[in-house]
């Protein structure tokens, strides 16, 4: 099993209406050192000005960015050379799972763009709220996993994903997590 911590930069507040920006993506393990990143040129001639200053980027530059359906198609490959663990038989089983600090907004826009560009999403039908995890660890809904980050959270979403990658192996190791490897 392999965990994908991912975080997504958009300038509005769901996909189709509003386009994703970029997506950062890192695999949880020691190191954070097998990374993705793309910037991806808008789908929807509506943007919010305050959304799309999030990530840093004019809209002149998302212009830009690359296709949607190359930059997901791309991020499809690396997810599928990352990701799996052997069957009985030797054949690879990809074993993906998606993680997120909020993943109602990031897997909204992932799932939405590998459906409409790809066809599928490698990572199912299913994801993990980061946030919601560590709540239920500590017993107490008001609690934030925040602190646990070590990369500073900067709206660039590798980093994005790295400060929540880092907070996600603080609570494996340091706090009892059984994850699966």
């Amino acid at each position: 099993m392999t965990w994908f911590m991912t975080d997504v930069e958009a300038d509005g507040p769901c996909p189709g209406l509003y386009s994703m920006v970029s997506v950062g993506c890192v695999i949880v393990e020691p190191g954070l050192s097998r990374t993705f990143y793309a910037k991806i040129r808008p789908i929807s001639d509506k943007w919010i000005p305050e959304a799309l200053k999030v990530s840093g980027h004019s809209r002149d530059e998302c212009m830009g960015f690359d296709r949607p359906e190359e930059a997901m198609e791309k991020f499809r490959k690396w997810i599928e050379s990352n990701a799996g663990m052997r069957n009985s038989r030797g054949q690879k089983v990809p074993d993906a799972r998606f993680i997120a600090d909020n993943n109602g907004f990031d897997w909204q826009f992932v799932n939405y763009y590998f459906h409409r560009f790809c066809g599928d999403n490698p990572f199912g039908f299913s994801s993990t709220n980061l946030g919601s995890l560590y709540k239920g660890m500590v017993g107490d809904v008001f609690k934030n996993f925040k602190h646990l980050r070590k990369t500073k959270h900067t709206h660039h979403p590798v980093d994005d994903a790295k400060g929540n990658a880092e907070a996600f192996l603080h609570m494996k190791d340091e706090m009892g997590l059984k994850v699966g490897w």
